[in-house]
């Protein structure tokens, strides 16, 4: 993570940019945003996410078990960049799903 990416690189107003979308557990908000931050992407959205997957049934009532959802809009490289640090860095012994898609802006 020493290299900051920037995060709207080749995405003109008008062109497509690739948005990253993360389901994680609620309590790695914190470490989620300082990951952001030292990547250098400044852009992002945040909410509440409530569902049932392979972790079972996962509700909002109750802050440890609840999950957040992260979306962020950036370039290609800086999408790479970031899907590859949160699968090395969490999914392991986290409750994490990633996924992303170009969209045109």
């Amino acid at each position: 993570m020493d290299a900051r990416v920037k995060q709207e690189e080749g995405t003109p107003a008008g062109g497509s940019a690739t948005l990253v979308t993360v389901v994680a557990e609620s309590t790695l908000e914190r470490s989620l945003i300082g990951d952001l931050d030292r990547l250098g992407i400044g852009g992002y959205t945040i909410s509440d996410a409530r569902g049932r997957g392979g972790h079972g049934l996962r509700g909002s009532g109750w802050e440890h078990a609840s999950n957040i959802r992260l979306e962020v809009l950036c370039s290609p490289g800086c999408a790479g960049q970031l899907i590859n640090h949160l699968r090395r860095q969490y999914e392991k012994d986290f409750a994490m799903t990633i996924w992303s898609q170009t969209v045109n802006r």
